[in-house]
């Protein structure tokens, strides 16, 4: 893990859910979209007080959780690329891989909409009209499970970005959509961190909707025999109870505005 990186974990892992001293707990790696949209701070109280186990959240992009979990870092593991967790779990790093929820991805830019991506007929031509345009595009640049999808969008659209107008930022989402705001630049975001953004100045969601755009989360279980010393009892706690009507009635319980920011699909 980069400097950078790391000391964003440690801040993370600081704000996490207060715990008394001796308390249980695990750790979490995890995506910066689940904890920018304010989900952990709404379920993770409700499994504390259930269980008396207590999370504390490490929030990087999906690609470094990867690489906490397969170190032996952290006891579970919930990001957004399947093909990625799959992966994981083939791999030997987890022994079994779950959907939890889903919502989607939206692409965001300035209300006078230059591109003309508005009026696009699918998320593949979007892009291409921003790339034909040079349209000023704020990339995440992170491996993060949102940097991947982007990076997919761009590969459908038969599209390698790249010059002045896409600027790889290397942040997480809430950073890269201030970024986007003060550029006045198109952007690709989860709508639950997006609906909990708040400088958005004159950002605008300008195209949603294509199968493409769809975005699932899964819970992976690390697996014991790579990594016996993790808290794998607590952790398969925590993963069960994402997987429970009752996990799954506090996810769609996670509302901004009367808004629902993740939709629950345990199966």
């Amino acid at each position: 893990m980069t400097i950078r990186l790391f000391a964003i974990a440690l801040m993370t892992l600081a704000l996490a859910a207060p715990a008394q001293a001796g308390d249980p707990y695990i750790t979490l790696a995890s995506t910066t979209s689940t904890e920018a949209s304010g989900l952990f701070g709404h379920i993770i109280p409700e499994f504390r007080e259930k269980t008396g186990i207590n999370v504390r959240v490490v929030a990087v992009g999906t690609g470094q959780a990867f690489a906490i979990a397969r170190a032996g870092d952290a006891d579970s593991l919930m990001v957004h690329d399947t093909a990625g967790e799959k992966k994981f779990v083939a791999e030997g790093y987890g022994t079994e891989r779950k959907d939890v929820m889903y919502n989607d991805f939206v692409l965001i830019g300035p209300s006078s909409d230059p591109a003309g991506i508005a009026n696009a007929k699918s998320a593949a031509d979007a892009m291409t009209r921003i790339a034909n345009a040079e349209a000023p595009f704020a990339s995440r640049g992170d491996d993060s499970g949102t940097h991947r999808a982007e990076q997919r969008l761009w590969s459908n659209a038969g599209v390698e970005p790249d010059g002045s107008w896409y600027r790889e930022l290397g942040s997480g989402m809430g950073a890269t959509l201030n970024t986007a705001a003060g550029m006045n630049a198109y952007v690709m975001a989860d709508r639950a961190t997006w609906l909990n953004f708040s400088n958005r100045q004159d950002l605008k969601v300008l195209f949603e909707g294509d199968r493409v755009l769809f975005n699932q989360y899964g819970s992976v279980l690390i697996n014991p025999e790579r990594h016996p010393g993790l808290k794998h009892d607590l952790a398969n706690q925590w993963h069960q109870w994402l997987l429970s009507d009752e996990g799954q009635a506090a996810i769609a319980g996670h509302t901004i505005d009367g808004q629902q920011l993740f939709f629950p699909n345990a199966k």
